[in-house]
């Protein structure tokens, strides 16, 4: 049996919305599995959370580069916010995503390159920053689409400048490479910047993620003690609106609130290939500290 500690019930509580007993319950019954605890609130009714990819803790940026036909994009973490708007830091990412684009996705290809301008690599520049400025950095993650003789488009939602910020999106297109997909790539990026779609199609959904959508799905209905042939059709209905909400292709376009996406690429004469959506942080676990006893150590208290 799997030991339920305070900080384990606290963190279920804050992803979930649900009240403290249910959570340590919750985790009693998934013998302290986070993902099943979430799992068996909602089929209680109890979870306010029905999708958590985790929490965005660290800081840092996000850098697109493009170049025809290619798309990179990495993410490089630092201590605060602070350093984001470090005009030396803004350049190495911007350096560091140009230099992906003949790298590829391969985080230590990425460190292992010559740094321009100077006789150290990417890695090496990096451990020099964090000398200069004095905070800890990584080179997280790392993306690149290649479509040739067709398009790769960028967006950066909120971006401190040009290609950098906390969420970036490549969309990678096959097609006439034209001024006009150009624009419904940027458009994509901005959509799925905004729904953070799981699968590009139905048929890249997650299996082990659909079947777990299932369970919950289908005690929920039986919850309702309707009979079986009705719960079919329940699920039926339930299945089609999660693929809605996880699935790029057959999500409600934002740009009008009423096509599907695949309607709006497929009568542009376009395909989309692939996409990736970077948002700082995500699903790394930032270190909390209580201030007053760190400032009390300090003094010797």
């Amino acid at each position: 049996m799997a030991e339920i500690t305070a900080a384990l019930v606290k963190d279920l509580r804050e992803t979930s919305g649900a009240g403290m007993m249910d959570c340590k319950k919750a985790l009693v019954e998934s013998d302290g599995d986070m993902q099943g605890a979430i799992d068996w609130l909602r089929k209680k009714g109890l979870s306010a959370a029905a999708k958590k990819s985790g929490r965005v803790a660290s800081e840092g940026l996000v850098g697109i580069a493009l170049s025809a036909g290619k798309g990179a994009m990495v993410e490089i973490n630092a201590e605060t916010d602070f350093v984001a708007r470090n005009e030396a830091f803004q350049a190495f990412v911007e350096t560091a995503a140009k230099i992906a684009l003949t790298t590829g996705e391969d985080v230590d290809a990425l460190k292992a390159a010559p740094y321009p301008g100077s006789e150290r690599n990417v890695a090496d520049e990096l451990v020099h920053l964090v000398a200069t400025i004095g905070e800890n950095m990584a080179v997280r993650r790392v993306a690149v689409i290649n479509i040739p003789g067709g398009v790769v488009a960028g967006y950066v939602h909120g971006a401190l400048k040009p290609g950098l910020g906390k969420i970036g999106v490549l969309v990678g297109l096959s097609g006439n490479a034209n001024e006009a997909i150009e624009s419904l790539g940027r458009q994509i990026g901005m959509h799925v910047a905004a729904t953070r779609p799981d699968a590009l199609s139905i048929a890249e959904v997650d299996p082990a993620a659909l079947e777990r959508e299932k369970a919950v799905l289908s005690e929920q209905a039986r919850a309702s003690g309707k009979p079986e042939a009705i719960i079919e059709k329940m699920m039926t209905g339930r299945i089609a609106k999660y693929y809605e909400d996880v699935v790029l292709l057959e999500q409600t376009w934002v740009i009008d609130g009423e096509s599907k996406v695949k309607a709006v690429v497929e009568k542009a004469g376009a395909k989309i290939e692939r996409f990736v959506r970077f948002h700082l942080g995500e699903g790394i676990e930032k270190e909390t500290s209580d201030f007053a006893a760190e400032v009390a150590a300090a003094a010797g208290v």
